[in-house]
């Protein structure tokens, strides 16, 4: 399972960079663009939390699978 989470998060890390890419280059500065990124950088947040949570939970003798995926509300305020 984390293999999974790691291979989706460098699946999201090469979209974000073609995202911001485009950007950079003028190509990519519309609405879409930036909304999908937004939402490729809401499913890393998510992805890195989880991966985490998996972390600890093997680190404290709990199952990891147990560990869920949390709510973009959740994830997006631990910057804050």
């Amino acid at each position: 399972m984390d293999k999974d989470i790691q291979n989706r998060i460098r699946d999201l890390l090469d979209e974000e960079h073609s995202l911001r890419a485009a950007h950079t280059a003028g190509t990519g500065k519309d609405e879409t663009t930036s909304s999908r990124l937004n939402e490729v950088e809401t499913q890393l947040d998510q992805c890195w939390d989880l991966l985490r949570q998996r972390r600890a939970k093997r680190e404290f003798g709990e199952d990891p699978d147990e560990a869920a995926v949390r709510p973009p509300t959740i994830v997006e305020n631990y910057r804050e």
